[in-house]
């Protein structure tokens, strides 16, 4: 067994100051091989899940790469994400790779939510493109990031707004009543499926993405009734997001994954539950993040500005990400030296990390 070091890193942000606490608003945890320190790290970063301690630092570790878990100040705080404040400090980890940990080469780790966001990072890197949220000051700090050498996108998803929509309830009819549904849209009701006909299919995509773009009217809207008032954004629930029809109906995309589930269990439970993707969010955080019309988190153009060679895995039996996911996201990648792999497995790959870590271990050394 190799002996791997872990160290903590804190770093200040170009953006907030330490918490008053003495916590620094950039954190994580630096995984090495004992000994020489590598020349080639990964960095990984999500929206807001902490990955100091990811599922594949001591792998990778222990094949000889660095691996920083990074964290920006929005670990556990999807709530008020804003992408250009998040790019900003996933900079301050790259940075540091380079300048302080000795590393000539950095692979970006787009694992999961964090396959567009790592993608927006190499994207405003290579080319300025993200621009600040209706109402905030650009970010200045995002103007020289200092681009990576490889891109590696694992069990990830094609954007956030893209994935928000996909899973959303298109039944709801009143957002402020988490109850509220219209039967011939429900999923969940029994006469609709499933399995689910083409023209429900249809029918039910169609109203997901007005369900969106409706809060997206209502959330600018809202903001126009902000100006001149005391406040400057305000926060609100969101309702019901686990109901993509394929979590329910596996006949739709068939693949490796278990029937009628998603990563908060049965489908139906879950989507009244109150635990899901966007549930508490500021009006500038939808428009970041969340909305179809508004939203830079959209995976594929900055994809189309990644010209490093890049690797796509796909785990076959992943719950929520699939099949059509993955090739999205492997044919918007602008790269000439290019690879799509799959491994069956679920999202977190419980009983496929080390070969998972052997295939990403062996493409990067292959360049």
């Amino acid at each position: 067994m190799t002996e791997i070091v872990r160290e903590f890193v804190g770093l200040p942000s170009p953006l907030v100051g330490r918490a008053g606490a003495g916590g620094h608003p950039c954190q994580g945890v630096y995984h090495r091989p004992a000994g020489t320190p590598p020349k080639t790290a990964f960095i990984a970063t999500h929206y807001n899940i902490d990955f100091a301690e990811h599922y594949l630092a001591e792998h990778l570790a222990e094949r000889g790469f660095g691996f920083l878990g990074w964290n920006t100040r929005f670990r556990g705080g999807e709530a008020y994400f804003l992408l250009d404040h998040a790019l900003a400090e996933i900079g301050v980890g790259v940075r540091w790779l380079k300048e302080r940990a000795g590393v000539e080469r950095v692979v970006l780790l787009g694992n999961s939510g964090g396959g567009s966001l790592m993608a927006a990072y190499q994207s405003q890197a290579v080319e300025s493109n993200v621009t600040p949220v209706a109402g905030m000051r650009p970010v200045d700090a995002i103007a020289d990031l200092p681009a990576a050498d490889l891109f590696v996108a694992l069990a990830a998803h094609s954007g956030r707004p893209e994935v928000l929509t996909a899973w959303m309830d298109a039944s709801v009819t009143d957002e402020a009543d988490a109850l509220s549904v219209d039967p011939a849209l429900d999923p969940f009701n029994p006469e609709n499926g499933p399995p689910y006909s083409a023209e429900f299919q249809a029918r039910y995509r169609a109203a997901q993405r007005a369900r969106n773009e409706r809060i997206t009217d209502w959330a600018l809207a809202k903001l126009d009734d902000l100006k001149g008032t005391r406040a400057r954004d305000a926060l609100f629930n969101l309702h019901r997001t686990w109901a993509d029809l394929r979590m329910v109906d596996p006949s739709i995309e068939p693949s490796d994954r278990r029937p009628n589930w998603c990563y908060q269990g049965d489908p139906a439970r879950a989507n009244y539950g109150v635990f899901g993707l966007g549930s508490l969010c500021t009006l500038r955080t939808w428009l970041s993040m969340w909305s179809l019309r508004t939203s830079q988190c959209v995976a594929a153009p900055h994809l189309a500005r990644i010209t490093v060679p890049s690797l796509v895995v796909h785990a076959t039996a992943d719950e929520c990400v699939y099949d059509s996911d993955a090739q999205a996201v492997f044919g918007a990648l602008a790269a000439e030296d290019k690879r799509l792999e799959f491994i069956k497995d679920g999202h977190y790959i419980p009983e496929s990390r080390p070969q998972a870590a052997d295939l990403i271990a062996a493409w990067v050394r292959d360049r």
